[in-house]
């Protein structure tokens, strides 16, 4: 029988194939492991930079049959289950030791939704209150939770999520014969959305969802449509995805018997969605104006931006001394940050050059071939 941290380490490990921020562009926007096989998740801070998460499983038995999942009911794993006090102390035992922004607590499905989300509150509760931490926590709820449940999350948590997996009812009955659509993924997110909306009793807790991406056939059109809605109705904070690891599932699912797309290019296509997730919250594009090809599936050669700008050569080229701040976010490699650069230095000079202004390498080589410095 593994002791407590022996636990820790199957279970932490686990807790990887939930991939959402584990690919970056940068060697610090990866997990990582800690000592005890731990796994550790990068997290952008307000003030720059990154801190790091610290993320697990509380259980990796499950009664559910995620066909794409490692850890489903029929899958071969070796299953062992956390409790809610075990869970607790190994926290703060490890945040004693290391610099962590806070506890990332997910769960396999262990009997029912409700059953499941009792321990996560549970270790949740033991933290507020034996422990008296006050940092960040973040619970999964559990697909089916009932909305007492998703209360008691929300009262303890800085943060939840519910992961939609596909864009729409017919991917999912791809994936999953045990869960409806509708009953145990929508039902739930509206919930949340309306606990946590402006002026009601959890406003200040931040709510996000994740995609698993490649699983079934879904498109890429149709995962932007869902996250339209995501972001403009149910006004979430954030969208995730994760790239479907082959071999990992069910051989029956669409994942395993029709994409030919390799490792790289799934994590390409992954790498993509996050692009168009930043043209949407960072840059306010309209869904309308991303640009597709025949299948309905973004360029994996191209970042959508580009790809946008092919389209509309009669937008180029843009007067980077004249522009406003919303035409000089359209010129690909130029972002938030660069923009600022170019709006302020503009104020005291001509600008003639962009690394003169401390816009330098690829990204200003690529932004100079749409700008005119006239």
């Amino acid at each position: 029988m593994p002791d407590a941290l022996e636990k820790l380490k199957i279970l932490s490990e686990d807790s990887q194939y939930d991939l959402a921020c584990a690919c970056g562009t940068s060697k610090d926007g990866h997990r990582k492991r800690a000592d005890g096989g731990r796994w550790l998740y990068p997290v952008p801070l307000a003030s720059g930079g990154r801190g790091y998460m610290f993320k697990t499983l509380l259980t990796n038995c499950c009664t559910s049959d995620c066909r794409y999942c490692p850890l489903r009911s029929n899958a071969n794993a070796r299953r062992c289950t956390l409790t809610p006090d075990e869970a607790a102390k190994l926290f703060i035992e490890h945040l004693a030791r290391q610099s962590l922004i806070g506890i990332f607590l997910t769960s396999g499905l262990a009997g029912n939704a409700d059953h499941t989300m009792e321990s996560l509150v549970a270790a949740a509760s033991l933290l507020r209150k034996k422990y008296h931490y006050r940092g960040y926590v973040h619970l999964k709820v559990i697909p089916g939770a009932s909305e007492a449940a998703i209360d008691e999350a929300l009262r303890l948590s800085s943060a939840v999520s519910l992961n939609i997996e596909v864009p729409g009812a017919r991917h999912f009955r791809n994936l999953t014969a045990c869960k409806d659509f509708e009953r145990d993924i929508v039902r739930p997110l509206k919930y949340i959305a309306e606990a946590t909306g402006k002026g009601a009793p959890h406003a200040s807790v931040k709510c996000s969802t994740q995609f698993v991406v490649g699983a079934s056939d879904e498109t890429d059109r149709e995962i932007v449509r869902y996250m339209e809605g995501i972001y403009n109705r149910l006004n979430f904070q954030r969208v995730y995805f994760s790239a479907y690891q082959p071999g990992l599932g069910e051989r029956s699912i669409p994942g395993e018997k029709g994409f030919s797309l390799s490792g790289d290019d799934r994590l390409n296509r992954e790498h993509r969605l996050y692009q168009v997730d930043f043209l949407l919250r960072k840059y306010h594009f309209d869904p309308s104006e991303l640009v597709y090809g025949e299948e309905g599936n973004l360029s994996l050669d191209t970042d959508p931006k580009q790809t946008w700008a092919a389209s509309h050569p009669e937008f180029f080229p843009v007067h980077v001394n004249r522009a406003d701040k919303e035409s000089l976010l359209l010129v690909p490699g130029i972002g938030p940050v660069s923009v600022a650069k170019i709006l302020s230095a503009r104020k005291n000079h001509q600008i003639q050059r962009l690394p003169a202004i401390g816009i330098h390498g690829k990204l200003a080589a690529k932004a100079s071939k749409y700008l005119d410095f006239s």
